[in-house]
């Protein structure tokens, strides 16, 4: 009865009752979405120009907030989340952004701020927490206005008498303007890699005998082995590691830390002490990670190419399993991929970039890590548009090879492995076919 009353009523044009939709207010719909998809990066002292902390923050900012999202340009996310998901994934829902939309539509009011969250908390200057251990570089490097700097090195002892496990890692530049990229490497005490220079003053390694010039990490495998691993890095848009609870890096008794860092000039002078960061794990771990990539450094990208692609694979030789991926490349790359093709013949896309962006370094992290047994083939395809129609490109006019400056070029697929703790790092992976040993390698070069 009552149901027909209703429909009646409404035939008959007479205007129902309904219940007025709850105004969308910052603290309670806009701050909640605010910490879990921005405060992160917008923060005093991250990436972001400008904090979105508190209601003043965000207010001024609001109208640019709105297309930001409707664009979907912030967050920032490059990785297709229709062929795998991620357990970091910052995409705001179609639901969050019409929240958004609607709070800046209706004059973006404030609310009532007792109906806040509590406040997110922050260790200043660290995305780890409190570090158990600060390292810095001895002295400030001192960074000219103009001009390039060659990749540069700097070898600091670690001072450990026993192997420590590492939990939460992270490498800071001091000056992000001048900071391209920084690598954190493990020297082992008894490593060749670099042995010619001093500890604590930066150098650019000069090519060795016979030879014209360095590999991107100072001919590291050559000198010395897969034992001397990268621990970290940094680059525009990268956040720290997030390792599994029973999972950290080891670093082994008398080792150095070696610190390669790209600097680049903008006109003004400067000056950099960067610093490293590092919480120990309090038991052993189960597991060890590991960072491998993989890549291929003998493309040749031909002048004015909008498409050109070059492959690199790699094959596991022992059981690991996978944590994470990123693709690395320069400002003409366009688009990565990454599969696996395992044992069985079975293959599976784990990252699919098709619209990378050079200013944001992302990890993409599984929800669980997956196996890659023995045999398994991680394959990369990279694509790069050479062509005048990207406005990033550098010169369209130049045939373009693998290169250390971000006017040359990498094809460099990132993973976070878990192995076991004692693993042979040299019977992890399977030696690259010969025609390929040098196209195709384990290492990860920025």
């Amino acid at each position: 009865m009552t149901s027909f009353k209703l429909c009646f009523l409404a035939t008959a044009g007479i205007p129902l009752m309904t219940a007025a939709p709850a105004a969308v207010e910052f603290h309670k719909d806009i701050e909640p979405l605010l910490q879990a998809h921005c405060q992160i990066c917008h923060r005093q002292g991250e990436i972001a120009p400008m904090p979105l902390l508190t209601y003043d923050d965000t207010r001024k900012w609001a109208k640019a907030i709105r297309q930001a999202v409707l664009t979907r340009k912030m967050p920032p996310w490059f990785a297709d989340t229709s062929v795998q998901h991620y357990s970091n994934d910052v995409t705001l829902s179609t639901t969050e952004i019409e929240t958004i939309k609607s709070w800046v539509d209706t004059g973006a009011p404030e609310g009532d701020p007792q109906l806040a969250p509590p406040p997110r908390t922050f260790v200043d200057g660290w995305n780890i927490g409190k570090p158990d251990m600060v390292v810095e570089m001895p002295a400030a490097y001192e960074i000219p206005a103009r001009g390039t700097i060659e990749y540069t090195y700097i070898i600091i002892p670690t001072n450990f008498k026993e192997d420590v496990w590492v939990q939460a890692l992270e490498v800071r530049p001091q000056d992000r303007a001048h900071v391209h990229h920084i690598v954190l490497y493990e020297r082992q005490a008894g490593s060749k890699w670099l042995r010619e220079y001093p500890t604590g003053i930066p150098f650019v390694p000069a090519p060795r005998e016979g030879t014209k010039q360095r590999s991107s990490d100072g001919d590291r495998i050559l000198e010395g082995s897969l034992a001397d691993e990268w621990l970290v890095g940094y680059a525009p848009g990268t956040q720290a590691y997030n390792l599994p609870p029973d999972t950290a890096f080891r670093i082994k008794a008398g080792s150095d830390f070696v610190l390669q860092i790209h600097y680049t000039t903008n006109g003004k002078p400067s000056s950099d002490r960067s610093k490293i960061g590092m919480v120990f794990s309090k038991t052993p771990p189960a597991k060890r990670a590991f960072i491998a990539g993989v890549s291929d450094n003998h493309f040749a990208i031909p002048p004015g190419a909008p498409n050109f692609s070059a492959k690199a694979q790699l094959t596991l030789a022992s059981d690991a399993q996978l944590v994470a991926v990123a693709p690395h490349m320069h400002l003409r790359g366009k688009a990565m991929d990454m599969r696996a093709i395992y044992p069985t013949g079975e293959s599976e896309t784990l990252f699919r970039v098709p619209n990378y962006d050079f200013n944001w370094q992302i990890n993409y992290y599984f929800p669980a890590p997956k196996p890659l047994p023995r045999g398994t083939k991680l394959e990369v395809t990279g694509t790069w548009d050479n062509s005048a129609n990207n406005r990033f490109n550098p010169d369209p006019t130049a045939e373009v090879h693998w290169g250390d400056q971000s006017w040359e070029e990498m094809l460099l697929g990132l993973t976070m492995l878990q192995i076991e703790p004692n693993a042979d790092l040299d019977k992890l992976f399977q030696p690259p076919p010969k025609r390929e040993q040098r196209a195709s390698t384990t290492e990860p070069q920025p």
